[in-house]
């Protein structure tokens, strides 16, 4: 088993996300928490041939009432699915919308790929072997906080954390150069992996919105721990922090 065949996965199932027109929506518990048939098709479709790639593994997915975290996952390879992360922009095509694939080893971190069809760019990393986005070594930036973007997400599904999420984004705003918002967890930490922001946070996450994207993420230099800096459960929902080198400190507005 080599990531080459988790990758290959992957792009097709990118394909179906390109191809689909027109998605029925079907909204499930919490304000803005749709999924549609193209969430169900390219998970079903993931499974299936990932099973191929590692028949024995277990699998962990946001749809199809397989998103329950079981202890017999604590053990062996667990595929970690996100058949769209980005639900709402796909619905109304505000890109971008990602696929996003973990494996995890004995409950670590072990590959991961994460996949924006749209433009056509593949991140993946293995442990100890770095990230990289089209076959090209990223390394995230280097600047202070002061000199990048920052990146946050609201957790619109757990409305009891709104007013905190924009009080930290308010004090976040004049130590850095801008915010920015694009809807989708693991492509914003792919983006503090590459460069582009220094910076995401948000409050509570799913696991299958942070198992590939924060090894991504740690492969290329970041920090990625919860909101007061403990290690990722990589069991179930968490807070995010996601620090590029040049931000060595957590900074004061999450305290």
């Amino acid at each position: 088993m080599n990531i080459e065949e988790i990758i290959k996965v992957v792009r097709q199932a990118g394909d179906i996300l390109l191809g689909a027109k027109r998605p029925r929506v079907m909204e499930k518990s919490g304000h803005a928490n749709f999924c549609t048939e193209t969430d169900e098709k390219i998970q079903a479709f993931l499974v299936e041939k990932l099973k191929n790639v590692i028949p024995f593994a277990e699998f962990l997915g946001e749809e199809d009432g397989q998103d329950e975290y079981k202890s017999k996952m604590e053990k062996g390879y667990l595929f970690v699915i996100d058949p769209i992360d980005g639900t709402s922009n796909f619905i109304y095509e505000y890109r971008p919308s990602v696929i996003s694939v973990g494996l995890l080893k004995d409950g670590r971190p072990h590959m991961a790929v994460v996949y924006n069809p749209y433009d056509d760019m593949m991140f993946w990393a293995e442990d100890g072997r770095g990230a990289y986005m089209n076959g090209e070594r990223i390394m995230s930036d280097d600047s202070p906080l002061s000199d990048s973007l920052a990146a946050f997400g609201t957790a619109p599904y757990y409305e009891e954390l709104r007013e905190r999420s924009f009080d930290i984004a308010q004090k976040l705003l004049p130590l850095c150069v801008d915010l920015r918002r694009s809807g989708t967890a693991a492509w914003d930490m792919c983006c503090v992996a590459l460069g582009r922001c220094g910076l995401y946070f948000e409050l509570k996450i799913q696991l299958w919105d942070y198992a590939a994207a924060a090894l991504i993420a740690t492969e290329a230099g970041c920090t990625v721990t919860d909101t007061e800096g403990n290690p990722l459960s990589f069991t179930g929902p968490s807070s995010a922090l996601c620090r590029a080198r040049g931000i060595k400190e957590i900074p004061s507005c999450f305290f």
